[in-house]
């Protein structure tokens, strides 16, 4: 530009180069709003789908996070769906479950009064001091189904053999208790069933004489559970008898005051309990509270010798183990001569 001239006045091309001056009036373009490309997130091809990139994270609609926090639902009939499924369930009133809960509590207990233990009540004076009548006993009844026998010394329940119960009065019941022993949670009233405490089993041989002890397999038994004054069998001595495999022979003990096997030897039975009559073992004494009590197996039951078949066993299988030495020897000798 030549001296002198003034500002603004030049040559058109220069001036069409040079830049805006900040004072002069703003540019049409300015807005931000105007711009296409900024428009919106959709109006991008390549961004339609976030869902094709994994390492993106979706953009959440606004619609749908409105419908979700107010529970209304946007859109179409499928989103209210989705937004109902995501309530919590109401809990079922207790009255409800009342029902389902007792129907398995009796199934259970009926499961438990046939496979493992039952209750019954002592209805007699027979097994006195051991056993008060009204105690209430659990017997044990799972481990007769996988074969357990009755042994020496335990205190037994057993279905009446022979009718030995003949006479004795049935209390009466109501449909209460009837349905309460059905189910396991009462002793039933119609069962004849007797208690005692077994003394000998299959194979063993019992016998007692009047003013002396009883005697298993030629051993005397010190029975402490004895009634206090009662004598061991003084009222009814018996035998010897030998038990039959399969049998049981079973004594109380208040022996004076008890109708047990030693009674019964003129019957069909000839005074032995079939282990298959015998419902189980009775363990515990679970009520009266201030009765509770283990129904264990007194020591004399495991003294030396009193068990005839251990007694033998040793020397049968000493025999038996000599024997194939003894005829080979004697095969190796008969050869050897033969031979000369």
């Amino acid at each position: 530009m030549a001296a002198g001239a003034r500002p603004g006045h030049g040559d058109p091309a220069k001036l069409r180069d040079q830049p805006a001056d900040a004072s002069s009036d703003p540019p049409e373009e300015t807005p931000v709003a105007d711009a296409p490309a900024r428009t919106s997130v959709q109006d991008v091809p390549a961004e339609t789908s976030v869902q094709d990139d994994p390492a993106e994270t979706p953009v959440p609609d606004p619609r749908a996070e409105t419908g979700a926090a107010d529970g209304s639902g946007a859109g179409d009939g499928g989103e209210d769906g989705a937004g109902e499924g995501k309530k919590a369930r109401k809990p079922r009133p207790f009255w409800k479950e009342l029902p389902l809960l007792i129907g398995v509590a009796l199934v259970l207990a009926l499961l438990i009064k046939t496979f493992l233990v039952q209750a019954f009540s002592i209805p007699s004076d027979s097994m006195q001091d051991t056993l008060q009548r009204g105690d209430r006993v659990l017997v044990d009844k799972l481990t007769p189904w996988f074969g357990s026998e009755p042994e020496r010394g335990e205190v037994v329940v057993f279905h009446d053999p022979d009718n030995w119960l003949a006479g004795e009065p049935t209390p009466q019941s109501n449909v209460v208790q009837d349905f309460l022993s059905f189910i396991g949670l009462m002793p039933s009233a119609q069962e004849k069933d007797l208690i005692k405490r077994t003394i000998a089993v299959g194979g063993d041989t019992v016998e007692c004489a009047k003013g002396g002890p009883v005697k298993v397999n030629g051993k005397a038994l010190d029975e402490p559970y004895i009634f206090p004054g009662d004598s061991a069998c003084d009222d009814k001595p018996f035998g010897p008898f030998t038990v039959p495999d399969g049998k049981i022979w079973v004594m109380g003990d208040h022996r004076q005051n008890s109708w047990d096997s030693r009674y019964h030897t003129e019957e069909a039975t000839k005074g032995f309990v079939p282990v298959k009559d015998v419902v189980g073992r009775a363990v515990v004494v679970a009520w009266p509270i201030n009765r509770w009590a283990l129904l264990s197996v007194p020591d004399t039951f495991d003294q030396p010798g009193i068990n005839a078949a251990a007694g033998l066993a040793p020397g049968a299988l000493g025999v038996a183990g000599a024997l194939p030495l003894v005829l080979w020897r004697r095969r190796r000798l008969t050869s050897g001569r033969t031979a000369g």
